[in-house]
């Protein structure tokens, strides 16, 4: 699948690397998808892989490889090389697997680049609408190039929420109490079923914030990226022993996280 990516010069800067990964990715599966694919269950129904996300992953990390081979890597689907450089890559190659193989239009590939510092960028791009998202360290948010501008700060009770909580996980009242406290102060709630595709929605306005517990880097870092990058607001906190993702509008972000802990 390198033949894919043999086109990328090895000068080429991080984010404009990024942006070219991200949307060669998403193009490979989105045309296995249209080829025809088959999933695999992981841990539940709707946590899904096909060879889509495999052969996705492999392209991004055969090309970083390449291209920075003394930074680490760490993949969805397993893929893992050890940095060298103090910079490690995560490729989520494709976010919304569910609603990938289901044939809907929320899913996405996302790639972020992170240092002893944090997060220095994330890259989403969604197929389905050509939507190539940017933004990081020093780099305001861009679609398509454009730069979505600051967030305009809000309350929540004036945005929607996108959310996501799997229903097995409804009974324990250590994770239903607080997601129920923090999705109830908002305006409306959206589950679309993809992280990144969610996160990319905050950064632009979109959507006004994002909440989701136990969240994976991979689900967690391009995107998060891309809201502080427009002004917004990412944390992850603990709440009655698990680890939620928050990120949007500051406001909005507060008054989720108090939300929860007073539940």
């Amino acid at each position: 699948m390198d033949t894919l990516t043999a086109d990328i010069p090895a000068g080429v800067d991080d984010a404009t690397l990024a942006l070219a990964l991200t949307r060669r990715a998403g193009g490979l599966a989105a045309r296995m998808r249209a080829e025809g694919l088959a999933g695999e269950q992981k841990t539940s129904v709707s946590d899904v892989v096909t060879a889509a996300d495999h052969a996705a992953e492999a392209l991004v990390a055969g090309t970083l490889a390449r291209l920075r081979p003394d930074d680490g890597i760490v993949g969805e689907e397993g893929a893992e090389a050890q940095s060298l450089s103090g910079r490690t890559w995560v490729i989520d190659p494709v976010d919304g697997t569910y609603n990938f193989l289901s044939g809907l239009s929320t899913w996405c590939s996302a790639l972020a680049l992170r240092d002893a510092e944090g997060t220095v960028l994330g890259a989403v791009h969604q197929p389905a609408v050509d939507e190539s998202w940017l933004g990081g360290r020093g780099r305001p948010t861009t679609l398509n190039g454009t730069s979505v501008g600051e967030l305009v700060d809000l309350p929540l009770a004036q945005v929607a929420i996108a959310t996501y909580l799997h229903p097995p996980v409804l009974p324990d009242a250590d994770l239903r109490e607080p997601w129920l406290a923090a999705i109830s102060g908002a305006a409306t709630v959206r589950v679309f079923g993809s992280g990144s595709c969610d996160l990319a929605a905050v950064a632009a306005g979109r959507v006004g914030a994002w909440v989701q517990q136990s969240v994976p880097e991979w689900d967690w870092l391009p995107g998060a990226a891309l809201v502080e990058a427009a002004g917004g607001r990412a944390e992850q906190v603990e709440v009655r022993g698990t680890v939620w993702s928050v990120a949007g509008r500051p406001t909005a972000v507060a008054e989720v996280i108090a939300a929860m802990r007073s539940a």
